[in-house]
């Protein structure tokens, strides 16, 4: 590449989706100007200036919320696995508890995932991050039995998340779950990432995401009790 790049250019390098470069731009984490015909163009120096501090950042120790609850227990694009598909169950830990990594910017849906583990699963070991720098940190260091992990995310978005856990032998036996408030035209641009990934909309997330999380978690995690109260997502 020369000094500048198209967004695309640079969404092939970061493997990420055009979208998510120019939210990048938009956060103000690249350098970027319109030529006079309206284009894009992106400074390279600042695109190798974020790969950079993104390897900083996943060497470093990483921050996270981590909550246990003993409780008592209680559709996509055609290429995507639906909310309601099964899941294979995630293996016995050997006595440790179960754990969740929640990757998610919403103070919102972190609270609602919280309260939903709280109510409906015992013993679960909720691990939350904000932003995908951290959570990709975190995942390597936890290897949660569950990822549930939202697309649009600050420092890197959901799908280049998902493809980097994908390539890595050690997360085969974590379950992925995408929670994501983009309806089904919008996640287009992020299907190379989502195949066969179970994806709830945040509107249906109370109804739609307990289920998933039953089938993929240990026997011992998953097992039900009194049907939930319905809550407002």
């Amino acid at each position: 590449m020369t000094d500048t790049c198209t967004t695309r250019e640079v969404a092939q390098l970061l493997g990420m989706a055009v979208r998510s470069v120019q939210m990048m731009v938009d956060r103000g984490e690249l350098e970027a100007w319109k030529t006079p015909g309206g284009h894009r163009r992106i400074s390279r120096q600042s695109v190798d200036r974020w790969m950079a501090g993104r390897g900083r950042e996943l060497s470093a120790p990483a921050t996270t919320s981590t909550a246990t609850f003993p409780a008592t227990t209680s559709a996509a694009a055609p290429t995507l696995r639906p909310a309601s598909a099964a899941l294979p169950a995630a293996p016995a830990r050997n006595g440790q508890a179960a754990r969740v990594l929640l990757i998610e910017d919403s103070i919102h849906y972190q609270n609602l995932v919280s309260l939903l583990l709280r109510q409906q699963f015992p013993q679960v070991e909720l691990h939350m991050a904000d932003d995908g720098i951290a959570g990709l940190a975190m995942a390597g260091r936890l290897q949660p039995d569950v990822l549930v992990v939202d697309i649009l995310l600050p420092g890197i978005d959901g799908g280049t998340l998902i493809t980097s856990l994908r390539s890595h032998p050690q997360f085969a036996n974590t379950q992925l779950i995408v929670v994501t408030s983009l309806d089904e035209a919008q996640r287009e641009p992020y299907a190379f990432a989502l195949a066969d990934v179970p994806v709830v909309h945040k509107p249906r997330l109370v109804v739609d995401l307990p289920p998933l999380l039953r089938q993929a978690l240990p026997a011992e995690a998953s097992a039900t009790g009194p049907a939930p109260t319905p809550a407002s997502a």
